[in-house]
């Protein structure tokens, strides 16, 4: 059949099989947006498409529209035109409506095919295929890889010509479920995360299989397929750490070639393979620690020294990455340093006041957690049978002085009494975690919400598991506010303890499990089992891009046994394990920001409120501006599904919706497939809702736990992420120390000067943007539907984020708002829609993409 088009391309004679003269046919002009491999050469930044679209077609790449109306119609073949991208196309009026193009490649290296263009279509105008897609050479696929027009289509509407071609590339995206994949496979399939460990490196490195069973529940992630590991049959074999960059994912779920010649990959390579040998010859007075504040701040006005060795102008000469070789200065001595976070570059100290310290659970980087106490004291949910009393230490006489002439029985009435509370969290693990250099407690702090709306703390309360077994209960200590002295010094200790705890429950809860784990799922289902012509398809698959591939290099690089995360988050070997154990309470519906903002008692449903929802916080800049997107989130996509589905019947009816919603349940939330809570998806209601939730967690609810990072957590002292001692007793050789030099036990107990390196390094990579970033409200190709009514309801939804962002500055520059600005300065901008590339600490991603 691709006869005749090879003939057109290379110049072969007109007749067909017959050897009749073909009939009369007009010609048509298209364009073709492409580039080939060599683009990904990380020496060649600036290159961008194919030099000449005549090098692919002379060597035989094939393109054949397929007819939306007519079955088994000729061939029409496109042949090179004069113009670089420009192809001529002979046209034949009887093929009908183009449905469908089929793309063979004969050349013997992939290409990346973005969009085709037909112009004048006789009878039909402007025909657009968005393709976006690597098209490897011939041999690698049983057939043509096919391409569709922009034109959506539920099942039941697809041309009956088009039909087969539709099932057979979902047929493709699924994969058999065998072998090893490989670079240029298209295969989205599930496995568990048992790639964690690496035992045959040694029963240190060993971890536990996520997913599963359930004592290790787990979301799914994408199948490799490697061999497993000879130490322990079901432990997945790595691939060696310089080969990072390689591991799976479906060829079209990996960066775009400026994103990879960014700052990510290569920058998270060299903090592996160079800058930690090279940063372990630090020297300064103290070995493997800072002296004072004043250390600390050499990070970022001025840098540290580093010596001069072959490792490291090995690292300077082998980046290919001029944002990180600016860390490095040639001038002489080489300095390592950090842009100024935004939580100090006002003010050195505002990050100590207990107004930020307070202020940053309702506007930093995990502004997720905070709850209402409505019990006093606090009582805790874990199974006395295993872990005693485990009930708050906390009284009365604590606090009640302390809460501006109020009584705990009134400000519980008033709904104005906060906890931050990750006692149970961490409890059943804080034997075996503080048995390792990490000593640290499990802490609960209660807060008073004050008249001028910022929030104060009232009592921290820092427990520990009972020395002669954990049925014993908690033993637990209470701290209370102290300006100066020793108890000052102890004060700014167990806010920092609190900190930590924050901290190890931000990266693995907030922002792994709840973002990251959550949502890949959904990207492979998606792929699996919707087309490229659904509509659900075309309205999820931007909030999907990138996902899967950050997610590998996160189980490679960071996540794994011995990885990044291990050597810089307080619970080291146990940390997925306990996010594992988290997620035996995930539920989908409690993702939605109402119904969290409900469950956490900060928000109540009233009617008299703007979308029904008052927030018992007025200024919670977090949830002021998350309603805000949620609302708007929610509206487009009522009326994109609207507008395709008419009645709950055809929601009911849709053979390939159903199957989605289907798999995602039983494969790849498998774990959690008989919970009672997830939607049957039987209404245009439940679809909306699960869109909506889909969408806010690729999108806001990551921008916000991730895009702060640097910003607040840049500066160690201000998020320290792990505490290697206890708080100083009376009458040791700690407490006169903490008595005489309290900075230094204060920087002597929070994260070590190696591990503040390696961490501040690594989260300032993820909190940037790269350069070709799409945010919430765009589309990368404007051409994604032909649908005209759904275009207009998306180009509305943009304009309401454009509307928010203008409100986000108002709100910013109102010094009523106490909490929008803070001690420190730093204006909420993490949930402002768009940002320019780079460390901005705004802007919302379309999806977990870094």
């Amino acid at each position: 059949m691709l006869g005749h088009l090879l003939n057109a391309v290379t110049g072969g004679d007109d007749n067909d099989d017959n050897g009749s003269k073909k009939m009369k046919q007009e010609t048509i002009k298209g364009t073709v947006v492409l580039m080939k491999k060599n683009v990904l050469d990380f020496n060649d930044f600036h290159a961008t498409l194919l030099d000449g679209f005549h090098e692919l077609l002379g060597q035989g790449v094939s393109l054949q529209l397929i007819s939306a109306e007519n079955v088994d119609h000729a061939d029409v073949s496109p042949v090179a035109g004069e113009s670089k991208f420009s192809v001529n196309i002979d046209w034949d009026d009887e093929i009908g409506k183009p449905g469908a193009l089929l793309v063979k490649n004969n050349h013997h290296s992939e290409f990346y095919l973005k969009t085709v263009t037909l112009e004048h279509v006789p009878g039909h105008g402007r025909i657009h295929f968005v393709c976006n897609s690597w098209v490897y050479p011939d041999k690698h696929y049983p057939t043509p890889r096919v391409f569709f027009t922009n034109k959506t289509y539920l099942p039941h509407e697809m041309p009956e010509p088009l039909r087969k071609y539709r099932e057979e590339e979902l047929k493709a995206l699924r994969g058999n479920g065998e072998g090893e994949l490989q670079e240029g496979d298209r295969v989205y399939d599930y496995a568990y995360y048992n790639d964690l460990g690496n035992p045959d490196k040694g029963p240190e490195y060993a971890r536990p299989v996520l997913g599963g069973s359930s004592k290790y529940p787990y979301p799914r992630r994408g199948r490799t397929g490697r061999a497993p590991t000879k130490s322990d049959p079901n432990t997945e074999s790595r691939i060696p750490l310089l080969m990072s960059l390689n591991i799976y994912v479906p060829r079209d779920e990996r960066f775009g070639h400026l994103k990879m010649s960014d700052f990510l990959a290569y920058a998270l390579k060299s903090i592996v393979q160079f800058i930690v040998p090279e940063l372990e010859d630090l020297t300064d007075k103290t070995r493997n620690e800072f002296d004072s504040f004043e250390d600390v701040l050499k990070l970022y006005y001025g840098g540290v020294e580093l010596p001069s060795g072959p490792l490291l102008d090995n690292l300077i000469k082998n980046i290919p990455f001029e944002m990180l070789k600016e860390i490095f200065r040639t001038d002489g001595a080489q300095l390592l340093k950090y842009p100024v976070p935004q939580v100090i570059q006002d003010s050195k100290t505002a990050w100590r006041t207990d107004e930020e310290f307070a202020r940053e659970m309702l506007a930093g980087v995990n502004p997720v957690i905070i709850s209402l106490l409505e019990e006093f004291p606090p009582k805790s949910k874990l199974d006395p049978k295993l872990y005693g009393n485990q009930n708050s230490a906390i009284t009365k006489e604590h606090i009640e002085h302390n809460m501006e002439g109020i009584t705990i029985e009134e400000a519980l009435r008033e709904k104005r009494l906060f906890i931050l509370n990750h006692h149970d969290t961490l409890m059943p693990y804080l034997r075996r975690i503080n048995s390792t250099t990490t000593k640290t407690y499990a802490s609960r702090t209660i807060l008073l919400l004050k008249n001028d709306g910022t929030l104060k703390p009232l009592a921290i309360e820092l427990s520990l598991p009972h020395p002669n077994g954990d049925q014993l209960g908690a033993v637990s200590k209470v701290y209370t506010p102290a300006e100066h002295g020793v108890e000052g010094s102890i004060w700014q200790l167990a806010k920092a303890y609190v900190a930590v705890n924050d901290s190890g429950v931000h990266q693995l809860i907030s922002h792994w499990l709840n973002t990251h784990a959550a949502i890949e799922p959904f990207v492979i289902a998606t792929n699996r089992q919707l087309s490229v012509v659904h509509p659900i398809h075309k309205l999820l698959q931007p909030h999907f891009r990138d996902t899967m591939n950050i997610n590998a290099f996160a189980r490679q690089i960071l996540i794994n046994g011995g990885g990044i995360l291990e050597m810089t988050v307080f619970p080291g070997k146990y940390a997925m394990e306990m996010s594992s154990v988290v997620y035996k309470n995930w539920n989908l519906l409690d993702q939605a920001l109402p119904a969290d903002l409900k469950k956490r008692g900060v928000a109540v449903e009233d009617e008299n409120s703007p979308n029904g929802l008052r927030l018992l916080i007025k200024d919670y800049p977090y949830a002021v501006d998350g309603l805000e997107i949620w609302f708007a989130i929610e509206k487009w996509v009522r009326d994109y599904c609207y507008f395709y589905y008419k009645s709950d019947e055809m929601v009911q009816q849709d053979p390939e919706l159903q199957a989605w919603w289907k798999e995602l349940r039983e494969e790849g939330h498998g774990d959690k497939k008989h919970e009672p809570w997830w939607p049957k998806m039987q209404t245009r209601e439940e679809l909306i809702d699960s869109c909506t939730i889909i969408i806010w967690i690729a999108s806001a609810l990551h921008a916000a736990v991730n895009f702060g990072q640097y910003p607040y957590a840049g500066y160690l002292p201000n998020r320290p992420t792990i505490s290697r001692r206890f708080m100083p007793e009376k009458g040791t050789p700690e407490y006169a120390e903490l008595e005489s030099n309290p900075d230094k036990v204060f920087l002597r107990t929070i994260t070590a000067q190696l591990q503040t390196l390696l961490g501040v390094a690594l989260i300032e990579i993820l909190s940037r943007h790269s350069s070709d970033e799409v945010y919430l409200g765009q589309r990368d190709t404007p051409e994604w539907t032909s649908d005209e009514t759904a275009l207009a309801a998306f180009k509305e939804f943009g304009n309401k984020l454009s509307g928010i962002e203008e409100r986000i500055v108002e709100m910013n520059n109102d010094e009523e708002l106490k909490n929008r600005v803070g001690p420190v300065k730093v204006p909420y901008t993490l949930l402002y829609p768009t940002s320019e590339g780079g460390l901005t600490g705004k802007g919302i991603p379309n999806s977990v993409s870094i």
